[in-house]
């Protein structure tokens, strides 16, 4: 029997000689062009991996510096060598990877265990150099002296004085120094090698350049005890002191008007013997005490608990009752004998077309208490003044009410889905065994469809829990807790909580307890979504 060319083909052993040999796309890219596209792109990766690193040497970042000439090397190692073609189609996403959510969770955890938050947002280094700007006065003897400001050609601003008929010129990092060289027209500075003199016209015409040279400080000598010039309104200088002294050896703060000895604490403070702490800090390792905060310190601890409460009532409640009310009418509207099936699917998703922000903007109109304003409470209360958002409960009802609405077109359309794809055989065959239909729907349908929309309810859980989004426009977590003097309301929950405690919004920042609360959201949400899933998976063994 002969065999059909195909299959000599397949079983011939010389076929494998006779097909043509498919050349790698790898190889094939290493053409001439491919190579000198490849090494285009390398040269823009590596000046900017260049650049990036120069930044960081400049400003003495040593862990970014570090990290980005590793992570240069490991790209030229990968797209450079014939060893590693797997590497180089993996490699972007496992720098992403690495950027954006490994760093930033490793940082986060990091911040977690530290007193970072305001007054504690520098190193020890800077923050001695911040309390003894902070803290300089103008030396009442010291005489002012007729001051000129200068620009070189990288942008470097610096002061120049006249001292005794004589011109000395510094910037922030180089004390005043004799400038022989300088010209003078009576007691003002025409002129200064390298420098270029501005007139008062630009800094009066240029209000960034005006802030700047108010903030400068150029030291008058290696001393800095001697102090610094200072100017007002850029055409006189005076010499400015800080009433405060750092003992390099001891480590201490001196007050030299008061003689209070400032000496550094394990809370990252300069604190006197009184007790008193100077009000810049610096950041230190406190341990898990952001952890415990949130439960033992009294501003907190009740807030907390309350918080909690409601962020796990909220969750549940919204994706409860927006399933049920989506499973129900997809219900409804999947029997065939509904007519304009289409017309109604789209007007019930109309709300899941808007975007959430705006919906909830214009909801918290709608829910306003004045009558003439809000129209909820003009249409359906007869105009009566209802503090929809004003009232702890009513503004939990309102939340619940608002996410509702935006939420059950999602559900609905998953379910529709859902049933549509249902095995239309196995109910056909319930009905032959004599099954009803509320039998068929609790011993079939159900089961069924809850199997394939688990994943998305755990995952509609996990969104709500952090739903900043709504609680933000809407309530903005008001109205606010009158038994703490933390700025949190009744309608927050945990991810407006640490959204509070930032300081984004204003006010005091601990960004060191925010953290520590993050951590905390993922926790909960990654434990349950860990048991969901587990729950779900024993329901599919079941059916």
């Amino acid at each position: 029997m002969s065999s059909s060319p195909l299959t000599a083909d397949a079983t011939h052993p010389d076929s494998r000689e006779r097909r043509p040999r498919r050349e790698s796309p790898a190889r094939t890219f290493n053409s001439t062009d491919g190579y000198v596209v490849k090494l285009v792109l390398m040269a823009l990766v590596n000046a900017l991996g260049l650049f990036i690193a120069w930044s960081a040497w400049t400003a003495g970042s040593w862990f970014l510096l570090g990290g980005s000439l590793v992570l240069l090397a490991a790209a030229d190692w990968v797209y450079f060598s014939r060893r590693t073609v797997p590497l180089k189609y993996i490699l972007p996403g496992l720098l992403f990877l690495l950027v954006f959510q490994i760093f930033t969770m490793a940082y986060t955890g990091y911040v977690a265990f530290t007193n970072y938050g305001s007054g504690h947002t520098l190193t020890k280094e800077r923050a001695i150099d911040a309390l003894l700007i902070q803290n300089e006065r103008r030396d009442p003897e010291a005489p002012s002296y007729p001051l000129s400001i200068l620009r070189d050609a990288e942008g470097t601003l610096g002061f120049a004085i006249v001292d005794d008929g004589s011109v000395r010129v510094g910037d922030a990092e180089t004390p005043l120094a004799a400038a022989p060289d300088a010209t003078l027209e009576g007691k003002r500075i025409t002129a200064v090698p390298g420098w270029d003199v501005l007139a008062l016209t630009d800094l009066v015409g240029d209000p960034a350049l005006l802030e700047k040279v108010s903030e400068l400080r150029v030291p008058v000598s290696e001393d800095d005890a001697a102090g610094s010039i200072r100017t007002q309104d850029g055409s006189r200088g005076a010499i400015y002191r800080s009433v405060l002294v750092y003992d390099d050896a001891a480590d201490t703060m001196t007050d030299v008007e008061t003689g209070v000895v400032y000496r550094p604490n394990d809370r990252g403070s300069f604190v006197a013997e009184d007790g008193t702490a100077l009000g810049v800090g610096w950041r230190v390792v406190v341990g898990f005490e952001n952890f415990t905060k949130a439960f033992t310190d009294s501003a907190y601890a009740g807030p907390f608990a309350k918080i909690l409460v409601w962020t796990f009532a909220f969750a549940i409640l919204t994706v409860l009752s927006s399933f049920l009310v989506g499973l129900l009418i997809a219900g409804v509207f999947n029997d065939p004998r509904i007519r304009g099936q289409k017309v109604w699917r789209t007007l019930f998703i109309l709300p899941y077309a808007f975007p959430a922000f705006l919906s909830a903007l214009l909801w918290k109109g709608m829910l306003h208490s004045n009558p003439d304003y809000g129209i909820i409470n003009q249409l359906f209360f007869f105009g009566q003044r209802i503090e929809w958002l004003d009232d702890p409960t009513l503004a939990k009802l309102a939340i619940l009410g608002v996410n509702l609405w935006l939420s059950y077109p999602y559900w609905f359309l998953v379910c529709t889905g859902a049933l549509q794809s249902l095995p239309a055989d196995v109910v056909e065959a319930a009905t032959i065994d004599g099954a009803g239909p509320v039998r068929i729907w609790r011993a079939i349908t159900l089961p069924l469809l809850l199997v394939s929309t688990a994943p998305l309810i755990i995952s509609s859980f996990a969104f709500n829990f952090n739903n900043f989004t709504l609680i933000y426009m809407l309530t903005n977590g008001r109205p606010r807790f009158t038994d703490t003097s933390a700025p949190l309301g009744h309608t927050d929950i945990l991810i407006s909580m640490v959204y509070q405690i930032s300081g984004v919004a204003g006010g005091r920042a601990d960004y060191g307890l925010a953290s520590a609360l993050s951590l905390l959201i993922f926790v909960i949400v990654g434990v349950i979504s860990v048991l969901a899933f587990r729950q779900t998976r024993k329901l599919e063994e079941m059916l």
